[in-house]
């Protein structure tokens, strides 16, 4: 079956940006490089608010790219720079690429919570409204050689 991966993060100020968007795009260029990767998508959001969505080969792809690099290095800093975090994974039998709003409607039915030091109010519950894109870029995989 295919692994879907979606996160939702939201920093909590944006002098923070300029620390997060480089860890970002060294994480997005990762997966596109991952064994297993079949496709992904970035959105940024409104109140900075970024969401990414990957499709992977199975669970054990995504779990190679988690544990490795980019990613790796990025996790631990997560949970000082947002007020709020979310993660959810499903499976399903092809490997098209969801819609936002189906991401959206998974990450609130599935979804969990994310560690980070200064929740928003909205973090718990992930009570964050649908995605509204001001910027969305389809992630297909490199080719490799």
């Amino acid at each position: 079956m295919i692994r879907v991966s979606v996160t939702r993060l939201r920093l909590r100020a944006a002098w923070l940006m300029p620390l997060f968007v480089p860890h970002a795009l060294r994480a997005a260029g990762q997966a596109r490089r991952a064994d297993g990767y079949l496709g992904g998508a970035l959105l940024l959001d409104r109140k900075r608010a970024f969401w990414t969505m990957t499709v992977w080969r199975d669970a054990a792809a995504m779990r190679g790219y988690v544990t490795a690099d980019a990613h790796r290095q990025a996790m631990p800093r997560l949970p000082h720079w947002c007020d709020e975090a979310s993660v959810a994974h499903w499976e399903q039998p092809d490997d098209d690429l969801p819609s936002w709003n189906h991401a959206c409607q998974q990450m609130k039915a599935h979804g969990r919570p994310s560690t980070v030091h200064m929740p928003s109010p909205d973090h718990q519950d992930m009570a964050f409204p649908p995605p509204r894109p001001i910027l969305s870029r389809f992630l297909p995989p490199m080719c490799k050689l």
